[in-house]
């Protein structure tokens, strides 16, 4: 069941629909321990964290509901991985995107970006 040169979750030639439960589960399961972190942290309020779960579970179950008309639509299942693909791009993207303005805007301001001096570090 292993081919050389393949890994062994594409040599098992997965669906579509599983490569997306175990990529959805892998993300969420990511943003759950950050999601945690960060309420150990006190970094996030409470309600400000419950208004974007309620926002993301409406947001799920129309997006499945629209998905699976595509799929029946379309005939294919490939769909999911196209829409996986492209969601996760956009968010890289994004991410980079608002990283990079907020660096630019520090380095203007010249504020601290939480970057120590190396030579002076005491052991």
């Amino acid at each position: 069941w292993f081919h050389h040169g393949t890994t062994v979750f594409g040599a098992r030639h997965p669906s579509p629909e599983v490569s997306s439960a175990t990529a959805t589960f892998a993300m969420m399961f990511s943003a759950s321990m950050s999601v945690v972190e960060y309420y150990l942290l006190n970094r996030f309020p409470v309600p400000y964290a419950a208004y974007f779960v309620a926002v993301a579970f409406v947001a799920a179950i129309i997006g499945q509901h629209v998905v699976r008309r595509l799929i029946s639509w379309l005939g294919r299942a490939s769909l999911i991985i196209f829409i996986l693909a492209f969601m996760i791009f956009i968010s890289a993207i994004s991410l980079g995107g608002v990283g990079i303005s907020n660096m630019i805007h520090k380095m203007e301001q010249h504020e601290y970006m939480g970057f120590e001096n190396l030579c002076k570090y005491d052991a």
